[in-house]
């Protein structure tokens, strides 16, 4: 892509709406071949912008979901054991006798399982999601820092497998910890906000076009004035859409008191989130 606008634009043509600072965030982690790290709440648009730069590109997402314990067999590659022994079993019974042979066969690259980071080096082009790297431990950020450096891994019993042109690569973090900076420093960095009231009904609309500008407005307004309030986990964006995609199916073309009472299902998941905005949705309503 020759220049943010064009990745804006690209973008915007997948339904992705990106403001100046991501645009020029994706043009920087495109042109440079940099990771892009994406900060922010949860459902604030970090792991569709990974999907959103993929349909762009025309390139496979490749995605790694991080969770406590992840290590580099899980994220990087595996041998096939369950095969490697049926083989060892098969070649018995064939009579095979050459020891050395067997074992190199073995370990051939049929037998070896790619995993999402594997895959990404293997592949290209493609677009390669890191997804709450903030719930990884430091071991495995160690090992992450290492081969987005290189974009090679050394497998010991094949050599070392390289990436033709580096994965495009989008980390995601809604902090519930401080990823480390040595991490941070390798990539470029953007934080992800709430947007404000005319962005995030840009938002909806593109992404409900069939849903009444009326019930679009409502939502939008009532989910910005929950954000407002002291609330356990404020709505994200993807929560927006949720609620209002529950009342269109509804069949409502604007929010009631009642019915936004009944939904709030789809906007909040804690109890003491639901209690507080049961309160505050009569009047909020009568300003939306």
């Amino acid at each position: 892509m020759n220049g943010p606008e064009e990745v804006r634009a690209r973008l915007e043509e997948t339904g992705y709406l990106v403001d100046d600072g991501l645009a020029v965030a994706c043009f920087l982690a495109l042109r440079l071949h940099r990771p892009l790290f994406c900060e922010g709440d949860a459902g604030v648009g970090k792991t569709a912008l990974a999907a959103a730069l993929a349909e762009a590109l025309g390139a496979p997402m490749i995605r790694l979901q991080c969770h406590e314990g992840i290590d580099a067999s899980q994220a990087l590659y595996d041998w096939d054991f369950p095969r490697q022994l049926l083989h060892l079993r098969a070649a018995e019974a064939a009579g095979a006798v050459d020891a050395d042979r067997l074992e190199g066969e073995l370990y051939d690259r049929r037998f070896l399982i790619a995993r999402p980071l594997l895959r990404a080096l293997e592949t290209c082009p493609s677009v390669l999601l890191i997804d709450e790297i903030d719930r990884a431990d430091d071991e495995f950020e160690a090992f992450l820092l290492e081969l987005l450096s290189e974009f090679s891994v050394t497998i010991p019993e094949l050599g070392t497998v390289r990436a033709r042109v580096p994965p495009v690569v989008v980390l995601t973090s809604n902090r519930t910890r401080e990823v480390h900076d040595a991490l941070k420093r390798r990539c470029l960095y953007h934080w992800f906000d709430h947007p404000d009231f005319a962005r995030e009904l840009a938002i909806v609309r593109r992404r409900l076009p069939g849903v009444s500008q009326r019930l679009a407005e409502q939502v939008t307004a009532l989910v910005q004035t929950l954000r407002s309030e002291d609330l356990l986990k404020p709505p994200g964006v993807a929560e927006t859409i949720d609620w209002a995609e529950a009342l269109d199916a509804l069949g409502a073309s604007e929010v009631d008191a009642e019915l936004a009472v009944a939904t709030l299902g789809s906007v909040l998941k804690y109890r003491e989130d639901a209690e507080r905005a049961r309160g505050l949705l009569p009047a909020a309503l009568q300003g939306a």
